[in-house]
């Protein structure tokens, strides 16, 4: 999945602290109150022969995913996905990442309900780069991402959104399933657990939803690439996070911070023109300026898919049983939680 393309989690729940956090709650209230008005029922517009017939044929397909994720995978029977958007713009959100100058670790902001994530989202893309700007002011290093899909973890009845008629049949109808699985099941402060749990719903759930239509398994040519990238920009990180360690003058730091990324450019563009025959499907990212908060998204949906996929296998392949199972999981100490998951993961 391409960075633009990673799906927000925009929080509705009152900032810890002081009148910046009354006015961000503010702001999401609104953006949120804005889409919720402009919904419409996907049954009425696939009924309606006015409207698009392309949307309505994409909408009706996306219901009938819709029902599969209830009916086979488990998921909420409720009614998020059975009403549309249509955003009049390429994203519904944006999320500010931050760390400081030396840090791969993400500035975090904690709520009351949600817990603590790593970035803050925005319905207005201004908003968003304003923040950026106020962090890069004091030093930090910030990264402005715009997001085509988000859970309000069941508070509301999500909608599906026009952004995420961007994407394939195959990726839209996942997404239903990775934003359900939020629905379902969501740990406090935990992050790569909770995207690595859904994200693995959502491969699942998509090859037996494809299954279920005659169809083949999803092409894998793709998601080998980005799985590809993803170990790239992780290999980077963990080299940033050794030079931050080893204790060089800030000059002296800030030099080699900036030799780290030209060499990465360079991995880049040799696996690009080799493995991948030089399919430019990360170009423009690579070629964007680079710092330590442009490299936040990556790893956190992949960290454990392995390990959830092992719990499947353990279940038998039953949906209620590996539902219990995470649940379980979910309910241990995160440092539990983390042995057990890690002891899934097969060794390389």
């Amino acid at each position: 999945m391409r960075p633009a393309r990673r799906l927000a989690l925009v929080l509705l729940a009152v900032a810890t602290s002081g009148c910046s956090g009354l006015r961000y709650y503010a702001h999401l209230a609104h953006g949120q109150a804005a889409l919720l008005a402009k919904r419409e029922k996907v049954a009425a517009i696939v009924a309606d022969p006015r409207r698009d017939a392309t949307l309505r044929t994409r909408l009706a397909q996306a219901q009938a995913a819709r029902e599969f994720a209830s009916e086979r995978l488990g998921l909420p029977r409720n009614r998020s996905y059975t009403s549309y958007v249509e955003l009049g713009r390429p994203y519904v959100s944006w999320n500010v990442f931050a760390t400081t100058e030396f840090s791969v670790d993400p500035i975090t902001h904690c709520f009351p309900f949600a817990g603590c994530v790593a970035y803050l989202g925005y319905f207005d893309r201004a908003r968003a780069e304003r923040e950026a700007a106020r962090l890069s002011a004091r030093g930090d290093d910030t990264a402005v991402e715009g997001t085509v899909a988000y859970s309000t973890l069941g508070w509301f009845s999500d909608p599906i959104l026009s952004s995420m008629l961007r994407w394939s049949d195959d990726e839209l109808d996942g997404t239903i399933f990775h934003e359900l699985a939020h629905q379902r099941l969501y740990v406090k402060d935990d992050t790569a657990f909770n995207e690595s749990w859904a994200s693995f719903v959502q491969q699942e759930g998509l090859r037996e939803w494809r299954a279920a239509r005659g169809l083949s398994p999803p092409a894998g040519k793709a998601g080998a690439r980005d799985a590809a990238f993803t170990r790239l920009v992780l290999d980077l990180r963990e080299r940033l996070k050794a030079l931050y360690a080893s204790g060089l003058a800030p000059a002296e730091m800030r030099a080699r911070k900036q030799a780290e990324f030209e060499s990465f450019r360079g991995r880049y563009a040799q696996l690009r023109d080799s493995e991948w025959a030089g399919e430019p499907r990360y170009d423009r990212w690579v070629a964007g300026a680079l710092n330590n908060a442009r490299l936040l998204p990556f790893g956190l949906y992949e960290r454990w898919v392995p390990a959830f996929e092992q719990l499947f296998r353990e279940a038998g392949g039953d949906w209620t049983a590996f539902h219990a199972r995470v649940k379980a999981l979910a309910a241990l100490p995160k440092p539990e939680r983390d042995a057990e998951l890690a002891r899934r993961v097969p060794t390389p």
